[in-house]
């Protein structure tokens, strides 16, 4: 359901290219065109951006003097801020996004993450572009980052909303203090009052091999009881939750395997801390569902070396069952980690390909059989299938992806939540200008993106 491309900044040849493929995708409905106008791939320089010169000085006072009186009426509770964003979507597909929250940055937590830095990389060493030395060879176009900043969340959650994505998948490595995994956990949950506030469910994808580090540590004799205390921590924390997803009036968990435990046995020892009426569903990684018995829901769908013949092969054996189907789609995958001086870990990369490995995977024939569909990934830049706005490809993916799911926001709407992240941290020390910024978020909930772009110019200008 990708509408035709018009890529005006893009070469004679790429145009040609991708115009030729979405010819051959059968799932394709041209419609209107996409106008894509990417970004500045300038590192972003809060310094130096340049004021919005679309309004005049005497409309920007006289925004921020209506801003002024609605606050009068807030505080008065004449007027309610909503709670939640609604978006209409002409594909009907559930799309979730597979979400890393397992970074940390030296300007919000006082150190970089290991994920940002591996074995050898060092984000203080800056190049001549103004870009940081991470563990990746994309970059995000906001810089590195920490996953716990209220105003990432803020941006990342709000670029969901505004390319039609329903809700997040949680890469989660347990409830004990090992490793990172307590910080994965900790900033996990540090998401859930916006994902409410912006209408995300969200869900949990388990790693099972934290199981055996659990029991490595000393803290269980077997890996069963140490799943077990992990699954009765998603049952009381996160399972209770209004907007934890749920399919088929059951709620909705994954595992990344499984790996570690492989015996149908052990996972019904695990799963018996569910009341019977409560077990959730559990979808595996595709072709384990064996390792879980009786308690697999369904598979889901991952990149492979293969390519779109692991997609082939995925549906032809299970679209004819009752199991859960998740799609796949992914922008491609490049892994850092040899590079990264974590090992060779994958021989193997499937390369963006100016943007056609995105739409293929997004066009896939059965994704339409599919139960939803699952991005892989939102943000893991140490193997490179992240489509949030990066330096190499701008808002290109999101681009695609909003063609996909058929909203009715723009590439410009884009940079007002871009724009949005930029004010929070020029202003991080301005009261004043973050209750207007606050403003600006409230009309972005409410898809007066107009508005919110005007008030952010309004801040500039006063502000600066």
């Amino acid at each position: 359901m990708l509408n035709k491309l018009n890529l005006k900044s893009l070469s004679f040849l790429y145009v040609v290219l991708l115009l030729l493929l979405l010819t051959v995708i059968n799932s394709c409905e041209p419609d209107e065109d996409l106008q894509f106008d990417p970004i500045s791939s300038q590192p972003l320089d809060l310094n130096s951006i340049v004021q919005d010169s679309t309004y005049t000085d005497e409309e920007l006072r006289a925004l921020l003097t209506e801003e002024d009186s609605i606050k009068v009426l807030i505080a008065a509770g004449k007027i309610m801020d909503i709670s939640g964003m609604t978006v209409a979507k002409d594909n009907p597909k559930k799309v979730y996004v597979h979400y890393m929250p397992w970074y940390q940055s030296k300007d919000y937590d006082g150190y970089w993450g290991q994920h940002w830095t591996m074995a050898n990389q060092n984000p203080d060493l800056i190049n001549s572009d103004g870009l940081r030395e991470i563990a990746s060879y994309y970059y995000p176009i906001i810089g590195p980052y920490s996953s716990i900043d209220p105003d990432l969340q803020e941006y990342h959650m709000i670029m969901m909303k505004l390319a039609g994505i329903d809700g997040v998948i949680f890469d989660w490595y347990g409830s004990k203090d090992v490793y990172d995994y307590q910080l994965i956990k900790q900033a996990t949950e540090s998401f859930m009052t916006r994902l409410v506030d912006l209408d995300l469910d969200f869900s949990i994808m388990y790693e099972d091999r934290v199981a055996q580090n659990s029991v490595d540590f000393g803290m269980f004799t077997s890996i069963t009881e140490a799943a077990k205390s992990d699954f009765e921590y998603i049952q009381t924390n996160y399972l209770n939750k209004a907007n934890y997803l749920s399919y088929d009036n059951r709620k909705l968990m994954f595992v990344f395997g499984p790996g570690s435990i492989t015996e149908p046995a052990q996972w019904d020892e695990i799963f018996s801390v569910f009341p019977e009426a409560e077990k959730p569903h559990f979808v595996t990684l595709w072709a384990a569902n064996q390792n879980v018995g009786a308690n697999a829901s369904g598979e889901f769908l991952w990149v492979a070396p293969d390519h779109l013949l692991a997609h082939q092969y995925y549906y032809d054996t299970y679209l004819n069952t009752d199991f859960v189907t998740v799609g796949s789609s992914y922008p491609g995958f490049e892994s850092f980690y040899n590079q990264g001086g974590w090992g060779l870990q994958h021989d193997w990369q499937i390369f963006p390909n100016n943007g056609n490995t995105f739409v293929e995977t997004l066009n896939y024939t059965h994704h339409e059989d599919a139960d939803f569909i699952q991005l892989v990934t939102w943000n893991d830049f140490g193997e490179g299938t992240m489509i949030e706005p990066t330096e190499e490809f701008g808002f290109f993916n999101l681009q695609i992806l909003q063609q996909y799911t058929g909203v009715s926001y723009t590439p410009d709407h884009l940079t007002t939540a871009l724009d949005l992240y930029k004010a929070r941290k020029l202003f991080a020390k301005n009261s004043e200008a973050q209750y207007y910024l606050d403003r600006s978020y409230q009309y972005i909930k409410q898809s007066r993106l107009d508005r919110a772009k005007k008030v952010i110019a309004a801040v500039y200008r006063r502000f600066s």
